[in-house]
């Protein structure tokens, strides 16, 4: 078997107890559509063919591929794409009415922009799991005040529900990462709870308001807030970022657009 590639970040799971828990938390029914992000040496692969008899998967290193075909064809159907899960097309792989199941173990390096990425497509995906950093994982479900509270966790709730399923120790993989990992499950919603009026204004607020996080809100949004809405929206403008729950800041962002249209 090749060994792990640093730049790519690849660390491979090898423990069968810990294997044999992600795929019981898939909740795997054989007639669903799964998509394994860096399927690696295949450790979940296979025990996911076994399942569903078919599979699809993203792989950037060309070199794992042979290996993983071979271990891979006796259980199922296993549909390599070589590619940077980061510029695929997760849209093109929906060529039915199932919704795709999205899983892999992340590369550490990757994970915040990938998943943004796979928020863009999170029409066609019915949910995902993934194997992260503990600390992505804690930022990704963190609410208000919380220490993990941020940018990633207000984008990836305005379209997502998330929970944190359970904790994977370093020695379940082959090198041992030095951070524990966390299970997390990611389910779209299919229809917006809170929606933003402007979605490009709603990003560029929470960036801008993050980007400057020790500053008040008056202070890091004084070029995209006008100061009418202040008085208008019920959000204190001396409060910092962290203190706005995600429906905040889309209240926040929809008032500006409120605004806006009425030319004030």
């Amino acid at each position: 078997m090749p060994e792990p590639r640093k730049r790519f970040g690849q660390h491979f799971l090898c423990d069968k107890n810990v294997i044999a828990r992600i795929v019981n938390a898939l909740h795997i029914k054989p007639t669903e559509h799964l998509v394994e992000i860096g399927p690696g040496q295949g450790a979940l692969t296979t025990a996911v063919l076994q399942q569903t008899k078919q599979l699809d998967a993203i792989e950037l290193d060309y070199d794992l591929i042979p290996a993983l075909q071979d271990r891979a064809h006796r259980y199922g159907d296993l549909v390599i794409h070589q590619a940077d899960a980061l510029t695929f097309n997760f849209r093109q792989l929906k060529i039915d009415a199932r919704m795709l199941r999205v899983f892999g173990n992340l590369p550490y390096n990757i994970s915040t922009p990938l998943i943004f990425h796979l928020l863009n497509s999170a029409d066609v995906i019915g949910d995902m799991l993934f194997m992260l950093q503990k600390e992505v994982a804690e930022r990704l479900v963190a609410q208000a005040n919380d220490e993990h509270y941020g940018r990633l966790s207000i984008m990836v709730q305005y379209r997502c529900q998330g929970e944190i399923l359970f904790d994977i120790g370093p020695e379940a993989f082959y090198p041992p990462p030095k951070v524990q990992s966390s299970i997390v499950r990611l389910v779209p919603y299919r229809e917006l709870p809170y929606p933003a009026q402007d979605f490009k204004l709603f990003t560029t607020v929470v960036r801008e308001a993050f980007n400057l996080r020790r500053k008040t809100l008056r202070n890091s949004l004084k070029h995209i807030v006008p100061a009418i809405v202040w008085e208008t929206v019920g959000i204190a403008s001396d409060l910092r970022p962290e203190t706005l729950s995600m429906q905040q800041f889309v209240l926040l962002s929809n008032a500006i657009s409120m605004v806006k249209a009425q030319g004030q």
